[in-house]
């Protein structure tokens, strides 16, 4: 099987599939990388300890620091404690809820939509907002980088005297 042909059924696999923990399975958030396919996790009991990253996502599929992933438990590893079986994303982790299996110490750890709701007009206009939007319209998904500042431009209704006097001057030219 070619790389690419590999890297699409098991990016197909992921997205696609809705998986529910086993048992012996634990819900985790990533924590961050510490190199060699190693990432530092906590459960929601706030248990931390390393998992690995199995070999069929390697190079194929990223995670990043804030992650949620099911992790398979290895007991007899002493620093590796286990090995990631499945990379949730925001659907996932919705159709996790749903089912009631999320783990109660991630109930905080909400989207920025579902934590900042407000008074109950602005929630109301928000449904109204989304029943008239299509959902392929929806760019609340869609990476941001947090490397980068936000930096939001407002312009002033009010013109200083300089700015018409230089104004005046540049009219006079043409």
């Amino acid at each position: 099987m070619s790389k690419a042909t590999k890297r699409k059924h098991v990016v197909k696999e992921l997205l696609e599939d809705y998986v529910k923990p086993t048992e012996d399975q634990h819900i985790m958030r990533v924590l961050g990388s510490n190199g060699n396919n190693l990432h530092e996790a906590v459960t929601g009991s706030g248990e931390r300890y390393l998992v690995s990253m199995p070999t069929k996502f390697r190079k194929n599929l990223w995670i990043k620091r804030g992650d949620f992933v099911i992790v398979d438990p290895i007991k007899e590893g002493e620093k590796v404690k286990g090995e990631i079986s499945f990379i949730l994303y925001r659907d996932h982790i919705q159709y996790l809820r749903k089912l009631g299996v999320w783990p109660a110490g991630f109930q905080e750890d909400r989207t920025s939509d579902d934590r900042n709701e407000g008074t109950p007009k602005e929630s109301e206009r928000k449904t109204k907002e989304e029943d008239d939007s299509d959902s392929e319209d929806d760019d609340s998904d869609l990476f941001v980088n947090t490397n980068r500042a936000t930096v939001l431009y407002s312009e002033s209704e009010e013109e200083t005297d300089e700015d018409e006097e230089e104004e005046k001057e540049d009219e006079g030219r043409a």
